[in-house]
């Protein structure tokens, strides 16, 4: 004998209350997340529409780091920085800097992105920019950093397990003349003078560097200008009407 539902079984109400939970449900999962949430924002100015892009915290790779710990994912950024660069609307982009640096790959990979975009591209470092932060800095067309704000500039360090061969240090120096070969070719300071600064001793206490200023980044060629938040949209739409 075929079993047959019977549809007077269950309430209408019941039914009803379980669809909404299972379409709750799925939304919560499936939604697409919000612009705001992933930290950027289009901007319709006085100037013409700008993209605003926050780089915080630390820039997350192919691992996840903790829940406790702020990020900035690269599956998040990389997407965005496409859009911008094929949007007829958006005439500039601003990249907030505050982040104590990360993947390295992950970070090279948006600095490489934003350094070859058409859009017009102004960093400005707030608070910090440090380690992996510095190539992102200076891959804007024009970078800027408050007065306040600080970089920190050392060699490439690795957390975990490594190999105590030849090839791990091989490894080690070729990812290191990468960021070096980047940084000296999107800003004025030589590859000489940045691994320098890179394997200074005796200002970090547990590490080869140095800590840079604002004012010491814009000396050493790090940085085009001190200056907020003010000077970095003026310059932004300077390069957009220029462009």
């Amino acid at each position: 004998m075929q079993y047959q539902k019977n549809e007077e079984m269950i309430p209408p109400e019941i039914s009803t209350e379980k669809e909404a939970h299972d379409d709750h449900h799925h939304d919560h999962h499936h939604r697409a997340p919000n612009p705001t949430d992933l930290g950027c924002i289009t901007v319709d100015g006085q100037r013409g529409p700008i993209h605003c892009l926050t780089i915080i915290g630390q820039i997350e790779g192919h691992n996840e780091l903790s829940s406790e710990t702020k990020t900035t994912k690269y599956e998040h950024v990389i997407p965005q920085l496409v859009a911008i660069e094929e949007s007829r609307d958006v005439r500039g982009l601003l990249i907030m800097l505050n982040t104590v640096g990360g993947d390295i790959e992950a970070g090279l990979a948006i600095a490489e992105l934003i350094a070859s975009m058409q859009t017009p591209t102004v960093s400005l470092v707030l608070g910090g920019g440090h380690s992996i932060g510095v190539p992102l800095a200076v891959s804007a067309r024009r970078s800027f950093i408050t007065p306040s704000a600080t970089m920190t500039i050392h060699p490439v360090r690795m957390n975990g397990l490594l190999l105590g061969v030849p090839q791990t240090m091989s490894y080690f120096e070729q990812m290191q003349e990468r960021i070096v070969r980047f940084v000296a070719e999107n800003s004025r300071v030589s590859a000489d003078r940045y691994r320098e600064i890179m394997l200074e001793v005796g200002e970090l206490s547990m590490d080869f560097g140095k800590i840079l200023t604002g004012e010491q980044a814009v000396q050493e060629g790090l940085i085009d200008e001190v200056g907020g938040l003010r000077q970095a949209l003026e310059c932004l739409y300077t390069l957009a009407e220029e462009a």
